[in-house]
């Protein structure tokens, strides 16, 4: 069964060589650069099958929906720029490919590290994400950001996870905030959602309770804690953002 990998990315020199290299025993890697100033790029070259480039940036899931455009294999493999696949999942993913029976995609745990722990609560684990499918059984949503995969007939589960370097430090996390933050409150502007500051404070707070001690993320540690923060932080920000967006479009069109 002949497998394309398909992956986006751009300023990803620290992780796309062993992203890549996990998955050299491919029929095809695509990798789809939507600009970059480091090295990301002659990584690529040098490791995928087929390198493309993009001259804009669309959002998560059209950029994604266009590498899956460019793929050949009977079966496709989604994969971030900071992730990797282990021998085990490999093997689960032959196995699966080999005999798929009446499923014509497949979902499998995803385990993320924050800050260097491999979080196992918090809402982290399992995280299950749909990235094996027969080619045209499925496409990306186009959600500029959290895209999913729309799965057109029956899945099945894989039980090895694939792994993921979600965050390495603060100050990366920050700037994920900061992006998604933005992006989500403009995307809830245009469905005509609107927010107050109580809005935001009970999302933050909320946010926290369930990271927390719903997910049990005390279990994780400092990093639980860590992590619970920042998740109150970023819904925060989001409906603070939403709610300066509404007033900003007040004052311009009185």
């Amino acid at each position: 069964m002949s497998l394309s990998v398909i992956v986006i990315c751009g300023n990803n020199e620290a992780t796309i060589r062993r992203c890549l290299e996990s998955v050299a025993w491919a029929d095809e890697v695509v990798a789809l650069n939507s600009g970059c100033s480091d090295r990301t790029l002659e990584i690529c070259r040098e490791l995928a099958t087929q390198v493309h480039q993009t001259a804009d940036w669309p959002g998560h899931g059209p950029q994604k929906n266009r590498a899956l455009d460019l793929a050949v294999g009977e079966w496709v493999f989604s994969l971030d720029s900071d992730e990797w696949v282990t021998p085990e999942l490999r093997a689960d993913l032959e196995a699966a490919m080999t005999a798929p029976g009446d499923k014509v995609a497949f979902f499998m745990p995803r385990r993320s590290s924050f800050c260097g722990r491999f979080m196992r609560h918090s809402g982290w684990w399992p995280d299950h994400v749909t990235r094996l499918w027969r080619r045209g059984a499925a496409r990306f949503s186009e959600d500029h950001t959290h895209d999913r995969v729309i799965v057109n007939g029956e899945m099945g589960r894989l039980r090895q996870p694939v792994m993921h370097e979600a965050v390495t430090d603060l100050e990366q996390m920050l700037v994920k905030i900061n992006m998604y933050s933005s992006t989500s409150a403009a995307m809830f502007h245009q469905d005509g959602r609107r927010a107050s500051i109580i809005t935001a404070l009970l999302h933050g707070w909320w946010a926290f309770m369930r990271t927390y001690f719903l997910r049990l993320g005390f279990l994780d540690g400092r990093e639980g804690f860590m992590l619970a923060v920042i998740n109150a932080e970023n819904s925060y920000y989001r409906y603070a953002k939403l709610m300066l967006l509404a007033e900003h479009g007040r004052r311009c069109n009185p």
